[in-house]
């Protein structure tokens, strides 16, 4: 099994987020074009989960992007036929006082999978190099020391067996303002837009620039960065899976059989012996 990736696909997104695109984009996915292709990617993914509680491996999935990519989407799009027990979703809020006096990675050590699990992290450990360093959060001096550190820490994970996938998720910045937007009108999604959020409007370019150094920094041999344009984030979410399944054994492992035989009586109705009854539905 090897998570490499050509390094090619690394400098055509590079190239693709300094300039403008000069290939015309296919026509956005519809709901029911989308729906019938992730339909058999979570059969696989489903296969995929068995084969890994038969065996033991470990998976972790790192979806990094600029705000409004679409890394929660994603991640539900992998996560949401997948036993919640099984598959885990990291996504932590601001270190608390004693967490910022840790090591930097300590924090996320305890959310990575044990045997048999999936653990995909919504945003991670690179915070330090986006947000953080972009933000003034923290001095150059220990961005410089996390982009020294973190391709030792994540050789450590896969010497250790940890099947690692690194993705960033492109978004241009015509795009992110009409999902910003979006955010600021529904009020179902008012909650994802934050002080933070219209601070990197600004700041567009920066983070560009940050994502570059750290690119450059931790796209290894051994823990490699794809890199996946959510511009139409329902192709990108069908095209990250897919890339992912491609790069995990494709080994066909059908669910245990279960003998379910019929009732020895009647079904029955759920009767209950004191004074509390369901609720009247008024739908």
């Amino acid at each position: 099994m090897s998570t490499k990736v050509k390094t090619k696909s690394l400098g055509a997104g590079a190239a693709a987020a300094k300039g403008k695109r000069k290939t015309l984009s296919p026509p956005k996915l519809s709901k029911s074009e989308y729906l019938e292709h992730l339909v058999p990617l979570h059969l696989e993914l489903n296969n995929m989960a068995r084969w890994l509680q038969q065996t033991g491996q470990r998976l972790l999935v790192i979806l990094e992007g600029r705000d409004t990519a679409g890394k929660g989407g994603a991640i539900a799009a992998i996560a949401e036929t997948l036993n919640p027990r099984q598959c885990h979703t990291v996504a932590l809020s601001k270190p608390s006082d004693k967490e910022a006096g840790e090591w930097y990675f300590q924090r996320y050590v305890p959310h990575l999978p044990a045997a048999g699990e999936i653990a995909l992290f919504d945003r991670s450990w690179y915070n330090r190099a986006g947000v953080e360093t972009v933000m003034g959060f923290c001095t150059p001096e220990q961005t410089q020391a996390f982009l020294r550190q973190t391709p030792h820490f994540e050789k450590l994970l896969v010497e250790d067996g940890v099947l690692l996938f690194k993705y960033w998720l492109t978004v241009d910045q015509e795009q992110q303002e009409l999902r910003f937007a979006e955010r600021l009108a529904d009020p179902l999604k008012r909650w994802k837009l934050s002080p933070i959020d219209l601070e990197a409007r600004r700041k567009y370019r920066e983070y560009g620039l940050a994502r570059d150094t750290m690119l450059a920094a931790t796209h290894t041999r051994h823990a490699p960065w794809t890199l996946v344009d959510f511009n139409d984030q329902r192709r990108g979410r069908l095209t990250l899976i897919r890339h992912l399944l491609d790069h995990l054994p494709d080994v066909s492992l059908p669910p245990e059989k279960i003998k379910f035989p019929p009732l020895a009586q009647a079904p029955q109705v759920e009767v209950f012996g004191g004074k509390l009854r369901p609720l009247r539905s008024s739908y």
